[in-house]
């Protein structure tokens, strides 16, 4: 049976997530943590997701808020708003949990956290990854997707534009 009431559940406060989290620890499952702002969703973020959701039994996909989006990629975006982007990605079978983050780095997060593996995508240096340093050292893994050519979404919203 499928039922769309799911879907909102699966995005968090940290104090909901944090609670989650515990409960999953319980039992022994993996938890794995990626980040981005998610703007247009396209086949390249399917494809980074989906990879992500490989590397562990749970999924915590952070997002970022409608202003740290302006900050990274400039006034006219984000094209949706943070919750709207939040609860596409909530609908995707792949993802367990959604939390909207306002830093401009998910550092702090990552750091409440403490996924067992960090994904980013493959356009990343370790040494540019807010938190790579903190799950290694506490044991955990990084993991860089490589990128799907051909998908991004300023080239959507400039394809759009022309």
């Amino acid at each position: 049976m499928r039922s769309s009431e799911i879907i909102q559940t699966k995005i968090k406060t940290l104090p909901e997530l944090l609670s989650l989290l515990a409960a999953w620890r319980v039992t022994g499952k993996t938890v794995a943590f990626t980040n981005g702002c998610f703007d247009i969703l396209h086949a390249g973020h399917i494809y980074s997701l989906s990879q992500a959701a490989k590397e562990a039994d749970y999924l915590i996909v952070a997002v970022n808020a409608d202003r740290s989006v302006k900050k990274l990629k400039g006034s006219g975006r984000p094209v949706n708003a943070e919750q709207s982007r939040a609860l596409v990605l909530a609908s995707l079978l792949i993802t367990d949990a959604v939390i909207i983050f306002e830093e401009d780095t998910p550092l702090e997060l990552i750091k409440a956290i403490r996924p067992d593996v960090l994904v980013k995508g493959g356009d990343y240096t370790v040494n540019q990854i807010a938190g790579a340093k903190e799950v290694i050292e506490s044991g955990g893994k990084l993991v860089l997707n490589p990128i799907l050519e051909g998908f991004s979404t300023t080239a959507i919203i400039e394809k759009m534009t022309r």
